[in-house]
C-alpha cells in the first residue's frame, strides 16, 4: 500500500507541474516580479525578447550586484542629533526624528592602497592635469614644531601603510574618486556578465537597463553616516522598540572593551588626553600614535569599522548650523544654499557669500563648507559621538580627515 500511495503522489505531482508549465505566467499562483517578469507583458500580452518580431528586450536580472567592500545598511526611523553634552555650545544638531532609506556603505575607510590604485589608472588613462589634481596633499603632516617628516615622505606610498586610511584628500578629490570607482567596478561587472553592448564604448556609461551595473558610489549623506554609525539595529527589543540610545557606535559610556580577551583595550583610535596619543610603551592604550589599520578595532553592529576614531570622514552635505530645523524628515540632506543663498534679505542673507564681498561678512560658512563626521586619531573622545559635526572647505585637506563611500539600494522602497 505504501508503494501504491507513493506512486500516486509522484504521478500527481508530475501532472500538476506539467499543467502549471503550460499556463501563462499570470495564471500561476505567483505574480511577476522584477527578477522574474515572465515571458510576456501583463499589460499587452506581447512577448518579451521575441527576435522574430523585434519584441521589447527585458534582460535577465538577479538583483543589485554586490558592490566591493560594501555592507548593507537596513533603513528605518531614527533619532538624529547629539546625545552627548554639548560642551562646545554649538547647538547645531538638535535631536529630531527622521527616516533613512536602506543603502550600502563601505565597511572600511578608503585606504592608501586603494588611492594608489586610483592614481595608477589615472596615469594610464587620463591627462597629466587630472593625475596631478588627484594627488593627496602629503604636506598635511608638516609641523613646524614637530618632526613629522617620515609621514610626509612615507605615509602614502610605503608598503607598511597600505591599509591605513588615506588622508590629505579634499572633499572634491573624494567625490572624484567615487565617480572613477563607479565606472571601474561597472566595467568589470559588464565584462564578467558576458553581455555584449556594442553601444557602450570603452569606459563609457553602461545602461541601467542592462541589469548588471551598480548605482553610483558617492559620499554618504550626513544622515546616512550618522545612522550607520549609531547602528541601533543592535539595540532592538520587541516590536519597533529599542532598549537605549548610544553615545558612541557601541553600548555604554565607557571607551574600553568590557568583554573577553580584549577586555580593557580601547574600542577606537583617539587622543586620550593632552600629549597622550597611544599610552605608554609595553601597554599602549590604542596602539597608534597616528592613524591605524583600517580593520584594527571591533566593527559596530552593522559591520562597519572605525565609525569612531582613526580618521574623521567627509560626507556629502553643505554645512549649516540650522540644518536640524531645515532638513526634510525623509532622507535629509543639505546640498546647497537653498533657504540661505547669497542674495536676498533676512534669512536668505544669513550666510552671505564672503567670496563676493569679504568685507561685508566674516562667516566661514559658504556653499563650499562641507560637513565631516566622527573623531580622529588627533581628537578627544567627545568628537567620536556620531551626532557631533564639524566643517571644512571642500578644497581643503588635513591629516585627520579621510572618507568612505556609500550607494543607494536600487529598486527598494525601504
Amino acid at each position: 500500500m505504501k508503494r501504491i500511495r507513493s506512486l500516486f503522489v509522484l504521478v500527481g505531482g508530475a501532472i500538476l507541474m506539467a499543467s502549471c508549465s503550460l499556463l501563462p505566467f499570470g495564471k500561476k499562483n505567483s505574480k511577476p516580479t522584477a527578477i522574474n517578469p515572465g515571458q510576456m507583458s501583463t499589460a499587452t500580452n506581447l512577448k518579451y525578447n521575441d527576435e522574430e518580431t523585434g519584441g521589447f528586450k527585458v534582460p535577465g536580472f538577479e538583483g543589485q550586484p554586490d558592490a566591493p567592500n560594501t555592507v548593507f545598511i537596513e533603513g528605518g526611523r531614527a533619532i538624529m542629533g547629539s546625545f552627548e553634552e554639548d560642551v562646545m555650545s554649538y547647538r547645531d544638531n538638535i535631536e529630531r526624528t527622521v527616516s533613512v532609506a536602506s543603502f550600502y556603505m563601505d565597511e572600511t575607510e578608503i585606504a592608501n592602497i586603494h588611492w594608489l590604485e586610483y592614481m595608477f589608472y589615472l596615469a594610464k588613462d587620463s591627462t597629466q592635469e587630472v593625475y596631478q589634481a588627484a594627488l593627496p596633499d602629503t604636506t598635511v603632516w608638516v609641523g613646524k614644531l614637530a618632526f613629522n617628516d617620515p609621514y610626509v615622505d612615507h605615509y602614502l606610498r610605503y608598503p607598511g601603510f597600505r591599509y591605513f586610511p588615506v588622508v590629505g584628500v579634499s572633499w572634491k578629490q573624494a567625490t572624484n574618486y567615487s565617480k572613477w570607482r563607479t565606472n571601474a567596478v561597472n566595467q568589470q561587472l559588464l565584462k564578467e556578465s558576458g553581455q555584449e553592448l556594442p553601444e557602450v564604448a570603452a569606459g563609457g556609461r553602461i545602461p541601467l537597463e542592462s541589469g548588471v551595473v551598480i548605482p553610483a558610489y558617492r559620499l554618504p549623506t550626513e544622515a546616512e553616516w550618522e545612522y550607520a554609525a549609531q547602528a541601533l539595529i543592535g539595540t532592538q527589543w520587541l516590536e519597533e522598540m529599542q532598549t537605549h540610545q548610544r553615545i558612541y557606535p557601541w553600548d555604554g559610556h565607557a571607551l574600553r572593551n568590557p568583554y573577553g580577551k580584549q577586555m580593557g583595550f580601547f574600542l577606537a583610535n583617539f587622543k586620550r588626553g593632552r600629549g597622550d596619543y597611544a599610552g605608554i610603551a609595553g601597554r599602549l592604550n590604542d596602539g597608534a600614535l597616528i592613524t591605524s589599520y583600517i580593520y584594527e578595532f571591533p566593527p559596530n553592529d552593522f559591520g562597519l569599522y572605525n565609525m569612531a576614531g582613526n580618521v574623521s570622514e567627509w560626507v556629502m552635505d553643505v554645512y549649516r548650523p540650522l540644518s536640524y530645523q531645515d532638513f526634510d524628515d525623509l532622507n535629509p540632506i543639505r546640498r546647497d544654499g537653498f533657504l540661505d543663498n547669497a542674495s536676498g534679505n533676512g534669512r536668505e542673507n544669513l550666510y552671505n557669500n564672503i567670496e563676493k564681498d569679504p568685507t561685508q561678512f566674516t562667516s566661514l560658512i559658504t556653499d563650499k563648507a562641507r560637513v565631516y563626521k566622527g573623531g580622529s586619531w588627533k581628537d578627544v573622545a567627545y568628537w567620536m559621538s556620531p551626532g557631533t559635526r564639524r566643517f571644512l572647505d571642500e578644497d581643503s585637506a588635513t591629516a585627520t580627515i579621510g572618507f568612505r563611500c556609500a550607494m543607494i539600494r536600487a529598486g527598494s522602497n525601504y
